[in-house]
């Protein structure tokens, strides 16, 4: 796999879409879990434009996640910064992939829930969104560690693409 210095303009965006994407899951899933409530209680889930939303944006969420992959797996990424310490790269690498793991087993966890009615599937969707979520708050707390305390500028491979 090459090393590029930086992201490439899609993959940039990709990131970004995704990140807005992912927050409004968080931001916008009362109505699907008081829906699951209700389900599980045997009542009927109507339509609701909000729990179309969901599940659609958790789709479009594994179509773009899939999507960043391959163009990681065609283009690289940029290294960790040179001075880095060996166990904060492990630290980087292990996080960025359970990221991308669990951005493609929500979906997934989350369409058997709703979609087979499987309860473990939404117990296991609830764990996995905790732990995205600690994940997340991670990656952006080491990114601003590297802009402010580090000073590696790491932040702008994510705002300039290159070439």
């Amino acid at each position: 796999m090459s090393h590029p210095t930086g992201y490439t303009r899609t993959q940039i965006r990709l990131h970004w879409i995704v990140v807005l994407l992912i927050a409004l899951q968080y931001i916008l899933h009362d109505t699907i879990s008081e829906a699951w409530e209700a389900w599980l209680d045997g009542a009927e889930a109507g339509f609701d434009p909000l729990i179309a939303q969901h599940v659609l944006m958790g789709g479009l969420v594994a179509v773009l996640v899939v999507w960043r992959l391959a163009l990681r797996l065609t283009h690289g990424a940029p290294p960790p910064p040179e001075n880095e310490h060996p166990a904060l790269k492990l630290a980087a690498h292990v996080t960025h992939w359970a990221i991308y793991a669990l951005m493609l087993l929500l979906p997934v966890s989350g369409g058997v829930a709703w979609f087979g009615g499987v309860e473990a599937a939404a117990e296991a969707h609830e764990v996995m969104k905790t732990l995205l979520l600690l994940l997340i708050v991670l990656h952006v707390a080491a990114a601003l560690v590297h802009q402010f305390i580090f000073k590696t500028n790491l932040m702008a491979r994510m705002k300039r693409p290159v070439g």
